[in-house]
C-alpha cells in the first residue's frame, strides 16, 4: 500500500493569494509553444490514471509552471528538464502550459485533466490549492506537486493541522536545509567582511528552509572557530524578502542594501529575484552570490564569474523518476524528500572561483556533504 498523502485544507481554498515561487528573469509571458488552457486537445482513449498506459502506448506527463515560466532558469526549468528526459528515455508524450498569474493555475489544470494526461506535474507551493481541489474532483487522475505537503523529515514545518487524504498525488520534497547548511558554513569561511546574507522572495516554507539553514551553517562554523560571522536577512524567525519571485529591481535593492551593511557574500532564495543582485555583484565587484535550485553558474552563464557555488535541488530526477512510475504502474509512487543520502539535493562546483576556497575549507566541506549522507549530521 502507498502511504497516504496530505495536503493542508487551507490549500483547498480557492483565495490562494498570491505570486508564484520563481518567474522568468526578463518579462512574465505564457509560453507561445504550449497550448493555451482554452485550446487543449479533447482526451482520446485516455488510459486510466491507476492503469499503466496500454501497451504499445507512450505515458503522457504534463507540467503547470508558476508564473515565472518555464525559462525561469530554476525549478519550473528543472522540472521540464526532468519531462524532457522522460520523452527522450521513454518515449513519454510531454506538454507543458505556463501561468501568467495565479489565476491559471486551475483553468490550466483542468486543461490537462480534460486532455487526458496520465500524469500532471504542478510546480510550487502556491499551486497546492489548485492542485488538491483538482485532485479531489478526480481521484483517477495522477498529480505530483513540487515543493508542497511539507513534510517535517525535510526539515519544514507540517502547518497541515487538517489534512485530507489524497491518494493520488505524489509529494516531491527536498531537504534544502542540508546543502544550504553547508552553504552557510562555507560563506563563513569564505567572508572577508564577517557579515554574510541572506534573503527570501516569500515568506513560505519551501523558502525560509533554505535561510534557516543558511543560517544555521554559518552558526556551525562560528562554534567551530570560535569567530562571530553575521548573517543579515535572517534571524530564523524573521527576515528581508522581496514580496516576489519576479522583480530585478528588487534583487538589486536588497543585495545593494546587504553590501552597505558589509555584506561579501549573498544567498537569494528568490528565483529571477535574485538574477538582480548576481547582476550587481558583477556590476560592483567584490561580492560573491550563491545560487539556489540549479547550478547558476551554468543557467546563468552572463554572470558566472559571480557565483561561489549553488544549492542544488535536483527536481528534475525526481520529476523522471514520478512519470517512470506512471509508465510502469499507472501510480505516481510514494512521497519524495530529495537529501544529500539519496542524491536529490546537493553543492554545486565552485567553478571559476575553486582557486579562492581554502584547501582545509573545502576538505571541511566534503567531511560535512559525508556526515549528511551518512545521517550523522543534522541542519537543524
Amino acid at each position: 500500500m502507498r502511504k497516504t498523502k496530505r495536503f493542508a485544507a487551507l490549500a483547498l481554498t480557492a483565495s490562494l493569494f498570491v505570486v508564484a515561487a520563481c518567474g522568468d528573469d526578463e518579462e512574465e509571458s505564457t509560453s507561445t509553444e504550449a497550448p493555451a488552457a482554452t485550446e487543449a486537445p479533447a482526451a482520446t482513449e485516455a488510459p486510466a490514471a491507476t492503469e499503466a498506459p496500454a501497451e504499445g502506448g507512450a505515458v503522457s506527463a504534463c507540467e503547470v509552471t508558476d508564473v515565472g515560466g518555464v525559462d525561469d532558469k530554476g525549478f519550473n526549468q528543472s522540472a521540464y528538464a526532468g519531462l524532457q528526459q522522460a520523452e527522450a528515455d521513454l518515449g513519454a508524450e510531454i506538454n507543458l502550459l505556463e501561468s501568467a498569474s495565479d489565476a491559471d493555475y486551475a483553468p490550466n489544470i483542468q486543461a490537462f485533466v480534460d486532455e487526458g494526461c496520465d500524469v500532471i506535474i504542478t510546480v510550487g507551493f502556491l499551486l497546492g490549492g489548485a492542485t488538491a481541489a483538482a485532485a479531489i474532483a478526480n481521484p483517477d487522475q495522477q498529480f505530483a506537486i513540487i515543493d508542497s505537503d511539507a513534510n517535517d523529515d525535510a526539515g519544514t514545518p507540517d502547518d497541515f493541522a487538517d489534512d485530507v487524504n489524497l491518494e493520488n498525488v505524489r509529494a516531491l520534497n527536498f531537504a534544502t536545509d542540508e546543502p544550504s547548511f553547508i552553504a552557510g558554513y562555507l560563506a563563513a569561511g569564505m567572508s572577508e567582511t564577517g557579515k554574510v546574507a541572506t534573503y527570501g522572495g516569500i515568506n513560505i516554507p519551501p523558502v525560509t528552509i533554505f535561510m534557516t539553514g543558511f543560517l544555521n551553517g554559518v552558526n556551525y562554523y562560528n562554534e567551530q572557530k570560535g569567530t562571530a560571522v553575521e548573517v543579515l536577512g535572517w534571524d530564523g524567525t524573521e527576515g528581508s524578502f522581496a514580496g516576489n519571485f519576479e522583480s530585478l529591481d528588487d534583487g538589486k535593492k536588497l543585495a545593494q542594501g546587504f553590501a552597505d551593511e558589509g555584506a561579501d557574500i549573498i544567498f537569494p532564495v528568490a528565483g529571477p529575484v535574485g538574477l538582480g543582485s548576481s547582476a550587481y555583484a558583477k556590476e560592483v565587484g567584490g561580492i560573491r552570490i550563491i545560487g539556489v535550485d540549479v547550478d547558476m553558474y551554468v543557467s546563468n552563464d552572463k554572470e558566472k564569474e559571480v557565483y561561489l557555488t549553488s544549492v542544488l535541488k535536483n527536481i528534475d530526477a525526481a520529476v523522471f523518476d514520478t512519470v517512470k512510475n506512471v509508465s510502469e504502474s499507472g501510480d505516481a509512487g510514494d512521497d519524495y524528500v530529495g537529501t544529500f543520502a539519496n542524491g536529490g539535493v546537493g553543492i554545486a562546483d565552485y567553478h571559476d572561483q575553486a582557486g579562492d576556497v581554502p584547501d582545509e575549507l573545502k576538505a571541511e566541506i566534503e567531511e560535512l556533504i559525508a556526515m549528511f549522507t551518512a545521517g550523522e549530521m543534522k541542519a537543524s
